[in-house]
């Protein structure tokens, strides 16, 4: 089996057709067919199963289909890190991400990297939680991950910077004055819970901390994207714990947790970052600073 056989089949499940997929890899229908016939021929049955409308994968193709995803992107990565090396000033830098990290230190560092490489072009991939973005990159999905610290990840982790955690309130709250609060004084307070809160050894750490001062927190609402969350705080929702960089804009008011609390931000990868992998992580490394020791809080009342 070839390189270019998995890189075939991996087209037809990411376009779920194969003419898609040929159109996509600039090759003709028959050839491709071809090319996907031969591997199952080697693999020893089929991989895929062609529908009406669509393909999908068998059971073999499912146990399959990772490692040869695998494959390909690890080539892909492999040449993208030769041609850094070689002083390549062109080509594609992949960077993974969950969705609050995207739209906080990320738009600064891309912006400087456009004017400073423009024809290095930035290839983002967004997760919702912090699970998705771990296996994505697992499968091999970018050149570098931005995101809170990994647990039990293989490769290179390199923190960049920190970012500090807050509480998120109407500005009418009476919460709101306070210059920080203890999480005692919300025990009886109802909280709006997101997907990608922080974790801490594998638990939620508003549900380490909460125990430790004596209670369980009461969900009022949960939702999956940061941004939504903190519409339902600033709404009298419920009380929210986010990172103080997304709320940069939004109308509410945010209050540091006594004592504080802040999570490393980091960048990892699964071979060590060179080239404009490296060049970028410095880049984030040198904003995530600048947040840092601007105390970007977001907005009081």
């Amino acid at each position: 089996m070839s390189l270019r056989q998995m890189e075939y089949l991996v087209a037809v499940v990411e376009e779920a057709s194969f003419t898609r997929a040929a159109e996509a890899l600039h090759v003709t229908q028959s050839a491709l067919s071809h090319q996907i016939k031969a591997l199952e021929r080697e693999v020893g049955g089929p991989l895929l199963e062609r529908m009406n409308r669509g393909v999908r994968l068998t059971a073999m193709g499912r146990a399959y289909f990772p490692h040869a995803e695998l494959a390909v992107r690890s080539a892909r990565q492999a040449r993208r890190a030769a041609l850094a090396a070689a002083g390549a000033e062109s080509g594609e830098l992949h960077i993974a991400s969950v969705h609050g990290q995207a739209i906080g230190v990320l738009p600064e560092v891309c912006a400087r990297w456009a004017r400073e490489h423009p024809r290095v072009r930035l290839i983002l991939h967004e997760y919702a939680t912090t699970e998705e973005l771990y296996d994505q990159m697992e499968r091999g999905v970018a050149d570098i991950a931005l995101g809170p610290r990994p647990k039990n990840w293989q490769g290179p982790v390199s923190v960049v910077g920190q970012e500090q955690m807050v509480l998120v309130v109407p500005h009418d709250d009476p919460l709101a004055a306070r210059e920080s609060v203890r999480l005692t004084d919300l025990a009886e307070r109802p909280w709006v819970r997101c997907g990608l809160e922080p974790m801490v050894d594998g638990r939620r750490w508003l549900d380490v901390e909460c125990e430790r001062a004596g209670f369980a927190p009461r969900t009022a609402v949960r939702t999956q994207h940061s941004s939504t969350a903190v519409r339902m705080a600033s709404a009298g929702v419920g009380v929210l714990l986010t990172a103080a960089h997304e709320l940069t804009g939004l109308n509410c008011a945010s209050v540091p947790t006594d004592p504080p609390w802040r999570r490393d931000i980091t960048v990892f990868s699964r071979v060590e970052p060179s080239g404009a992998a490296a060049e970028f992580t410095e880049l984030l490394r040198a904003r995530a600073g600048q947040v840092e020791s601007g105390r970007q809080v977001g907005n009081r009342a």
